[in-house]
This record gives C-alpha cells, sequence and structure tokens, in this order.
C-alpha cells in the first residue's frame, strides 16, 4: 500500500473527526456527522470547494463602542497613525473569527492561509501600517489555494514584506541583502537538504539582492493617505548581470532597465528559485509537517515528501497547491493509526477547536461588534500568552513549534500549560459575558437535559446515567478513544469522587430533574460534571490532534 495512494474506506466519525480537525481550526459535532460516510476524497474536495465561499468576508469594522463610526469600515478612509495599534487589532479579530466562525461551510481557506502566514512571515511590530498588513493577510487568504509561483512573485513585492525585510531599502548603491536571502533560506529552496547539505550559496543571496533592487513603498504611515502600495523605482535598479552559483546551475539572470525591468528579473528569479529540485521538497515537507506529523523519517522523506513534490513541480501540475494539498489529505499516510493524535495543539487549535466544538456562536462583527471584540479579544490574548501571535510572530522564522527542533512539542512548556487550564476553567465555569444573554462557557444542565427522554416525566422515563454522561461530554473530544479503565477512572474518582455507588448520580440527577429550579440540586449537579470536565481537559492537556 502506497502511502500517498488514496483512502479508500469511507470515513468513519473518527476518521471524519481527524480530518478536520488538520484541514480546519476544528469541527463542531454537526460537522463531523456531516462528514461521517463520505469517501476522502468527496470530503476535501468539499472543505476545498467551500473556500470560494468565504473568499470575499465582510471587511474589518470600527470595534469601539461609542464612536461616530463604530461598526463601521475603516480601511477605506485616510491614514490614521493614532487608530493604528487598534485597528491592527481589529483586523487580526477580524481573522480570528473567520477561523471560528465557519458555519455550514467548513474550508481549509483559513488553516492553510496560517500555513501561508507563518511561512511568508511578516510582524506588524515591524510594518505598523495597518493597511500594509490587512493587504498582505488578503493577499495570502486569495492565494493560498492557488499557485505558488504566484505566491512567491507576489509576496516579493507586497508593501508589508518590503517593509518587514528591508526590500524597500535594497537599491543599486546600498544593496540590502535581507530579503534575498530569506527568499531562498525561508521561502523556496530552504537552507539544507534533508541530507544537511547547503543548497545555496553567499554569492546567490547577493545576486538575489541585487535583482531585487529598485523595489519601494508608496504612502507608507503617511498621514491621510488613502491606498498604500508597491512600487518600482528604475533609477534605484542594479541593471547588471546578475550570475548564480553551481546550485542553479551557474544561471545568469540579464540586466534590464527601464519601467518593467524590476519584474522581469524577479519573474526570472522565481523561475530559477522554482526550478531548484529542493524547493517543491522544501514546501511538501512542511505541509506534511502541518497537516500530517512533525516527524519527517527517511521513509517519510522517500515515500511521501520526494513523490509529493515531484507531482508538486511537475508540467502537468506546474506548482498548483490545492491539487498536492488534495492528495496529501486524501492520502494513506494521513489516515495512518501512527499519524492519529501525533501532533500537539497549537494555542489555535486548542482554543479555536474548543469552543466549535462546544458550540460557541460568534457574534456578527458588523452588527454585535461589542461582542465579537469581547469574544476575539479572549481567543487572541489567550494565544498571544500561549506563544502564537497571529500576525506577529517573534521572528521571521515563525513561531518556534513550527521550525525548532520538537517542533510541536514546544508549545508545552511550564507557563503555557498552567495557561491551557486556566483557559478551558473559564469554559467550564463561565464567567465571560459576550453580552447579555451569552455568558462564554459550556452550559453543562443544557447539555445533559438535551439526553434524558423525558425530562419532567422523573417516575416514568429512566435517569442518564453516569456513562451517558461521560460519552456526552467526551463525544469526539480525544482523538484517541479512551480505555475502559480510564473512563472508570473519570467516573468513579473524579465524578463521583470515589463515592460507594454510580447510584448516587442516579438519585442526585432525578432530585434536579424533580425541581430544576433549585440551586442547591443544580449545584450538585454542576460541580460533579465541572469536576468531571476539567479533568477530562487536564486529560487532554497536551491536545494532541
Amino acid at each position: 500500500m502506497a502511502l500517498l495512494d488514496s483512502y479508500s474506506k469511507p470515513l468513519t466519525t473518527a476518521a471524519a473527526a481527524h480530518l478536520l480537525r488538520r484541514a480546519t481550526f476544528g469541527p463542531t459535532h454537526e460537522e463531523i456527522n456531516d462528514f461521517t460516510g463520505k469517501t476522502a476524497a468527496q470530503a476535501v474536495e468539499l472543505l476545498v470547494s467551500n473556500a470560494s465561499y468565504r473568499a470575499t468576508p465582510p471587511p474589518p469594522v470600527e470595534l469601539e463602542e461609542g464612536r461616530a463610526d463604530s461598526g463601521q469600515p475603516f480601511l477605506t478612509k485616510p491614514y490614521s497613525e493614532d487608530r493604528s495599534s487598534s485597528y491592527s487589532s481589529y483586523i487580526q479579530y477580524w481573522w480570528i473569527g473567520l477561523m471560528t466562525e465557519q458555519i455550514g461551510r467548513p474550508s481549509v481557506l483559513e488553516k492553510l492561509t496560517a500555513f501561508w502566514q507563518n511561512h511568508f512571515v511578516t510582524a506588524h511590530r515591524e510594518v505598523v501600517d495597518y493597511r500594509c498588513t490587512d493587504q498582505y493577510l488578503r493577499f495570502l487568504r486569495d492565494n493560498a489555494l492557488g499557485n505558488f509561483r504566484n505566491l512567491v512573485t507576489g509576496i516579493t513585492k507586497d508593501p508589508a514584506m518590503l517593509v518587514f525585510l528591508n526590500g524597500k531599502d535594497n537599491s543599486k548603491e546600498q544593496p540590502n541583502e535581507n530579503y534575498g536571502r530569506e527568499l531562498q533560506e525561508l521561502f523556496t529552496v530552504g537552507q539544507k537538504d534533508f541530507a544537511g547539505n547547503y543548497n545555496y550559496t553567499e554569492q546567490d543571496v547577493k545576486a538575489a539582492a541585487q535583482v531585487l533592487t529598485g523595489w519601494q513603498v508608496n504612502n507608507h504611515r503617511k498621514t491621510g493617505t488613502i491606498g498604500v502600495g508597491a512600487v518600482f523605482n528604475p533609477d534605484r535598479h542594479d541593471t547588471s548581470d546578475k550570475l548564480f552559483s553551481s546550485k542553479y546551475n551557474n544561471t545568469t539572470i540579464t540586466g534590464r532597465s527601464g519601467a518593467t525591468a524590476g519584474d522581469a528579473e524577479l519573474t526570472d528569479l522565481v523561475t530559477m528559485m522554482l526550478s531548484h529540485p529542493e524547493t517543491p521538497k522544501f514546501i511538501c515537507r512542511k505541509l506534511y509537517r502541518w497537516y500530517v506529523n512533525p516527524n519527517v523519517t527517511q521513509e517519510i522523506e522517500d515515500q511521501v515528501v520526494i513523490p509529493l513534490a515531484a507531482f508538486f513541480a511537475s508540467p502537468d501540475n506546474n506548482y498548483a497547491i490545492a491539487p498536492v494539498l488534495k492528495k496529501l489529505l486524501t492520502s494513506n499516510i494521513f489516515f495512518d493509526n501512527r499519524n492519529i493524535g501525533a501532533i500537539v495543539k497549537s494555542p489555535a487549535e486548542f482554543m479555536i477547536g474548543t469552543l466549535r466544538l462546544f458550540n460557541q456562536p460568534v457574534p456578527d462583527s458588523t452588527k454585535e461588534y461589542a461582542p465579537f471584540r469581547t469574544m476575539m479579544n479572549f481567543l487572541s490574548s489567550g494565544m498571544t500568552a500561549m506563544q502564537l501571535n497571529f500576525l506577529n510572530q517573534p521572528s521571521v522564522f515563525g513561531s518556534i513549534p513550527y521550525y525548532q527542533t520538537g517542533y510541536s512539542k514546544n508549545w508545552i512548556n511550564g507557563t503555557t500549560l498552567g495557561l491551557r487550564a486556566s483557559r478551558t476553567d473559564a469554559l467550564v465555569n463561565p464567567y465571560l459575558q459576550i453580552k447579555p444573554d451569552y455568558k462564554l462557557g459550556i452550559d453543562v444542565l443544557a447539555r445533559l437535559r438535551s439526553i434524558q427522554s423525558g425530562f419532567d416525566d422523573v417516575s416514568g422515563t429512566p435517569a442518564i446515567t453516569c456513562e451517558e454522561v461521560l460519552a456526552e461530554f467526551s463525544k469526539n473530544f480525544f482523538a484517541v478513544e479512551l480505555s475502559q479503565t480510564q473512563k472508570d477512572f473519570l467516573i468513579d474518582s473524579i465524578m463521583m469522587m470515589n463515592s460507594s455507588a454510580r447510584t448516587t448520580w442516579i438519585r442526585e440527577w432525578n432530585a434536579y430533574r424533580s425541581n430544576p429550579t433549585d440551586t442547591t440540586k443544580q449545584n450538585t449537579i454542576l460541580w460533579r460534571c465541572r469536576a468531571l470536565l476539567k479533568y477530562m481537559f487536564r486529560m487532554a492537556e497536551y491536545q494532541l490532534f
């Protein structure tokens, strides 16, 4: 069975949940049910096609209450330095909202955009101009499923990238090699191949920098201006020929002059870099680590990365991204047992996935902008504390767990483990008021009532059991099914606190059914179930998925 061959079995509930956890930031129970029974090809095709429904969402809006423009779009207004920090936060909130909402049409778009945002990193703390950040994010979303050639070309002259990696300062008189280096080390060929051999030389860095001279940014941080964009200044461009090393087959990029020189030489540069044999492998290896397993063994390199890269760069595919993603997400290796529960959840999968699994609705940002801001601040601040800051990663390498030895295990340390617990505790014991009729968190009593037939008919219908309670709260919760020993421990030691018999629960539950407004009876049920939920979250604290 070839590892990249298509997985042929209909998706079980567990397989559907696995696909949705990896392809999105976490599924709802309804989405898992909808995908159960589909083939992998049908399911992934739907996840890809759903991206078209999410291509043009409403723009970010002013989220501060009490302003004349509250709830109104701000990106069409003249640039305001005073509002730069707030607006950049609102753009981040806007994107996190898109990751979280997705009701009815789960899509690969936001998770894949996050991959590219951690690949082609820029950070707002350096860019500052929120218009650049918005333009950068929209470019990645618009091209996430498109063609890698277009991604590399476009991001090279993206205003945010030109600011972040000093491309705007790169001129023939004072060449700046920053972007020319990162374009090779991080964005295309990679610093080294799988065997540890360097993929480019310092000569190649200098030559790439020469090719990229002349690009600048219009209106960056200029108060009162409407638009921001990249422009090519031929007077700042190095028109000489650029010679690359044997790593690129001693290619020479012919120097040009005039208004079209920048685009012409950039096209040649991207073509040369995409022709490097390590470029498709570098990208496919990162996609494998993002979606399947951070551990790339020699077997995976030989049987997954290399053939997937060959398909990626093949003349028929020509660096199209969507077909590569489909092939990876429908493969035998993706559904292999060794890759179930093989990744530690990032703060995004941890927090967004938990809210989605427990059906926490996202307020409409254009109509309920204050509640939306409250919810997104909860998510954003929590993720940032846990060391994931979308659009503001700590370095050009991105977030540490995506590139450093250990990979996703780096999400867990003495600080973040406690922060994970505090955030899930906030859902188990709801306190955050999103709006008057909506407190963020798990409505324990409503969940229990939903599985109790004949709730008011105490004498005529049997009470739900401890086992049914655990089954309700643990449904689709763990990537790997709990053992009977674990289930017994959760019920006997945690939920029932070593009570002599599980019939105690039946008595307490029926007492609540008989008088559901009695706060003492409510609190008895809540105390037991919240203790159960808290410990379930502790068992899953590493949040493997």
